[in-house]
C-alpha cells in the first residue's frame, strides 16, 4: 500500500525546488558555453569578466566584484589568468594606491570581435526565441534584486 503524499512531502520534492531549478539550469547553460568559449581561450567566468569590462572599461576591482557579484577572493585569480592571456592589465591608482584599476589591452579589446559571435550561438542553443530569452532574464533579475536586498 502506497504511503499517503502529504503537503510536505510535496514541498520537499527536489523537482518543486526553485533553487534547484536554477542551479541545474545555471550548470546547463555553462556546459552549454564550454566548448564555445574553449574556441576563443576563455572560460565561462572569464567570459563574464570580459563582458563587464567590454562593457566598462576601467573598472576598479572592487567596482567589478560588484557587478558580478563575485568577492576579491575570487575575482582576483580570475583577473590574474586574463592578465597573463594578455587580454587586461592591473595598475594601482594614482590617488590611492589600495585601488586597483583593471582595463582592457588591446588584445582585450581585439577579443570583443571574436566573441560577438557567442549570444547568436547560445540564442540557438536554447532553442528559444530573443523576446523569450530576454522576459527569463528579466524575471531572474527581478528574483536576484529580491533576494539580495536586505530588510
Amino acid at each position: 500500500m502506497a504511503k499517503k503524499q502529504t503537503p510536505t512531502d510535496e514541498a520537499l520534492k527536489l523537482d518543486n525546488q526553485l533553487c534547484f531549478a536554477l542551479y541545474s539550469a545555471s550548470l546547463a547553460m555553462t556546459k552549454l558555453y564550454k566548448p564555445v568559449l574553449s574556441k576563443v581561450g576563455m572560460t565561462y567566468p572569464q567570459y563574464l569578466v570580459m563582458l563587464a569590462l567590454w562593457e566598462n572599461d576601467g573598472q576598479t576591482v572592487s567596482e567589478l566584484g560588484e557587478r558580478l557579484f563575485l568577492d576579491s577572493g575570487t575575482l582576483t585569480p580570475l583577473l590574474k589568468r586574463l592578465e597573463s592571456a594578455g587580454w587586461l592589465k592591473r595598475t594601482r591608482a594614482r590617488d590611492d594606491e589600495r585601488r586597483v584599476i583593471i582595463s582592457l589591452t588591446e588584445a582585450g579589446q581585439q577579443l570583443k570581435a571574436q566573441a560577438s559571435l557567442i549570444p547568436e550561438c547560445m540564442l540557438r542553443a536554447t532553442r528559444c526565441a530573443l523576446p523569450e530569452i530576454q522576459s527569463i532574464t528579466r524575471q531572474i533579475q527581478a528574483l536576484r534584486e529580491r533576494l539580495t536586498l536586505r530588510p
